[in-house]
């Protein structure tokens, strides 16, 4: 098996790891369908609780590798079969109960930018850089980037980025709303281990099913998700898990004093 993405377990935790650093790993058409794979294979262990997405070397990704298509001889047809191969990774992960961080320093380009974006949750590096470059080179944009990228950041400011020779920094990127923080560089992987870590100790099942109501709201109807959402809570409401939470929060809402009243209310 390739060795161009990682996976390593710790209990409930699944790292998934881009490793190919001496192309800033970008992803090529054999990366593309071990990125699928792992997504199915991640998704469908009940044991997987949380993903960390993170990559080896100075950049997170910088997306599809436009050299191995302009020396591989792939045809367009080519080209558009490696892209729904890895999509399909893309939506499994996305649209799946399992909840994922992603970890990101440095540069993430092009394509880099959606499977970014695949994650519900990302630390950002203050160093970490962010730009399209798809119409630099005559492409347009893949890997989810026309959906992910306005979801995030509003139709607007993703078409600033998409039609125009410009990148952000970090802090630019958290205003924007494109990551959920920024840390300094050495505290990237510490933080995404945190964020993953609070999920793992908490009600795991619930964050999951969380992040797929939210993912899957965007693409149906406001009456269909109510309806998720209704089988979702009355099923965890069932849960041991859930019965004992609620419980409790139940137990210690009883026991808080009530506040104290103004003296002139009494009168």
């Amino acid at each position: 098996m390739s060795d161009s993405i990682l996976v390593t377990r710790e209990g409930g935790l699944a790292r998934v790891t881009f490793n190919r650093p001496a192309v800033l790993n970008a992803m090529d058409f054999e990366m593309g369908r071990l990125w699928r794979d792992i997504a199915y294979e991640l998704t469908s262990d009940d044991s997987v609780g949380a993903v960390i997405l993170d990559a080896a070397g100075p950049a997170f990704c910088a997306g599809g590798d436009v050299i191995a298509m302009a020396t591989s001889r792939a045809t367009g047809s080519d080209v558009t079969e490696t892209a729904h191969i890895i999509h399909d990774g893309i939506r499994t992960f996305a649209l799946s109960a399992t909840p994922i961080v992603a970890a990101v320093q440095g540069a993430v380009a092009g394509g880099g930018l959606g499977l970014m974006l695949t994650a519900d949750y990302i630390v950002a590096s203050d160093t970490a850089k962010f730009v399209s470059r798809y119409a630099n080179i005559g492409l347009t944009p893949d890997l989810g980037v026309s959906t992910l990228l306005p979801a995030a950041i509003g139709q607007r400011r993703a078409l600033a980025l998409l039609l125009q020779d410009r990148g952000i920094d970090a802090a630019t990127a958290l205003d924007w709303g494109l990551v959920s923080e920024v840390v300094s560089a050495a505290e990237v992987a510490d933080r995404a281990r945190a964020v993953a870590d609070f999920w793992l100790a908490n009600a795991t099942v619930a964050f999951g099913q969380a992040k797929r109501l939210v993912r899957a709201g965007a693409d149906r109807t406001f009456a269909e998700n109510l309806d998720d959402e209704a089988a979702t809570i009355g099923a965890r409401f069932e849960t041991e898990e859930s019965r004992t939470r609620v419980a409790a929060f139940a137990a210690a809402s009883s026991k808080r004093p009530e506040p104290a009243r103004n003296p002139k209310e009494t009168r």
